[in-house]
């Protein structure tokens, strides 16, 4: 695989790896020619960064613009995509399924290149016969997260008694573990044939406020952290349920790691593993 920083976590995983940056050609040139699938994972995931520099947006379909040439070129006939439950925008609804994506609902830089990056994938199928996996994953969480999203944020910030910020008092959201991901994307390799050429919501399907999460967090720890409540962040989605029934019904996907107990086996990770 490519990515552009080395893995802290496992020494294996970067003995497969070429570090490199997708934006460059010449990475992918590196690598071997005789996949039968690639998974392109990469993007620039943190929604209000992208609002605050919108040209990250266009890093997003660069990448995956080589990525599917790189596809094309070695005639790779499979291909998987990371979208996003920000696809969705904001609305009246809370829950959504594949059908509910409208163009005028865009909320930001972020959402826009993942809608244009479904629209790539989708071309490249028609015109190049690449049959594609679209997911739209919602908010995973779990180990080996170093980022400053917000489950591991705020286990750093408990940890320490430290404040923690929350943008928008009625955000409610949907929490996928990262072995429900993981399993997600597995479950359609092995059943790309009836999988192939559709988009599929994966999450938990089920809802959480922020607010819930800290003081689950808080609690655990035994923390003494101060919440604070600030205005919700432009361009980001306010809630967000995932209607994963499709793909429990093609993929067979199922769930099995909950937000409390995602919650539970997070922090006893992290106290174990320090974010460095």
């Amino acid at each position: 695989g490519v990515d552009w920083r080395i893995n802290q976590w496992s020494k294996a995983v970067n003995e497969l790896t070429i570090i490199g940056d997708l934006r460059d050609k010449a990475v992918l040139q590196k690598l071997p020619n005789d996949f039968d699938l690639v998974i392109h994972l990469a993007a620039n995931a943190r929604v209000y960064n992208l609002v605050v520099d919108p040209s990250m947006a266009r890093d997003n379909f660069e990448t995956l613009f080589n990525v599917l040439e790189f596809a094309r070129q070695n005639k790779i006939k499979r291909f998987m995509f990371s979208s996003s439950r920000e696809t969705y925008g904001n609305t009246e609804q809370i829950k959504y399924s594949e059908g509910d994506v409208r163009l005028r609902n865009c909320e930001s830089p972020y959402t826009a290149s993942k809608i244009a990056g479904e629209a790539m994938v989708y071309g490249y199928q028609r015109c190049y016969g690449i049959d594609f996996v679209v997911f739209r994953f919602s908010n995973v969480y779990g180990m080996y997260d170093g980022s400053d999203r917000a489950i591991p944020l705020f286990i750093g910030l408990a940890k320490e008694n430290k404040p923690i910020t929350i943008f928008g008092k009625d955000k409610l959201l949907d929490f996928t573990y990262i072995d429900d991901c993981v399993a997600g994307i597995m479950v359609a390799i092995t059943n790309f044939a009836t999988a192939k050429n559709d988009t599929y919501n994966l999450g938990a399907g089920q809802g959480l406020t922020i607010i819930e999460v800290a003081e689950i967090i808080k609690e655990a720890l035994k923390s003494q952290s101060q919440i604070i409540i600030q205005e919700n962040r432009a361009g980001e989605v306010v809630k967000f349920i995932a209607d994963i029934t499709k793909a429990q019904q093609k993929l067979g996907y199922q769930p099995k790691t909950f937000i409390k107990d995602g919650l539970a086996k997070s922090i006893a990770w992290y106290q174990q593993n320090p974010l460095k």
